[in-house]
């Protein structure tokens, strides 16, 4: 049990790293309204996980511990889900209904087409 939880810690800290940096370089190209940076990074989370629970599941290449340290640690901690609620509810207190609607419906339907891409990408290896 030990082992798991700084397995999942040690990857956590590392995508949560991940993400500031990946969020801050897209801020600074696209300064918007629309969160891009939280938008990417889930979306790149969500293939992510896809491609790594596959490649678990496929081959003995990713062992348990390394599915548990690279889906729940660093997807876990890349992935922005409470981020992404935060600034959706501050588009729709500024008044940004169209961009805080977008916003959720594209980050969950592109979401979950990225796992399943990341899923039949290694399907097909």
């Amino acid at each position: 049990m030990i082992k798991n939880i700084l397995l999942v810690s040690i990857g956590g800290g590392i995508g949560s790293a991940l993400r500031y940096l990946c969020q801050k370089w897209v801020y600074q190209l696209y300064p918007l309204t629309f969160p891009w940076g939280t938008f990417l990074v889930n979306i790149l989370g969500c293939f992510l996980i896809g491609v790594f629970f596959a490649a678990s599941e496929k081959s003995a290449v990713i062992s348990a511990d390394w599915r548990l340290f690279l889906t729940t640690g660093i997807c876990g901690g890349f992935t922005t889900f409470s981020a992404f609620a935060f600034e959706n509810m501050n588009l729709l207190r500024t008044g940004d209904v169209s961009y805080s609607l977008l916003y959720a419906a594209s980050s969950v339907i592109l979401g979950i087409i990225a796992v399943f891409a990341g899923i039949a990408l290694i399907k097909v290896l």
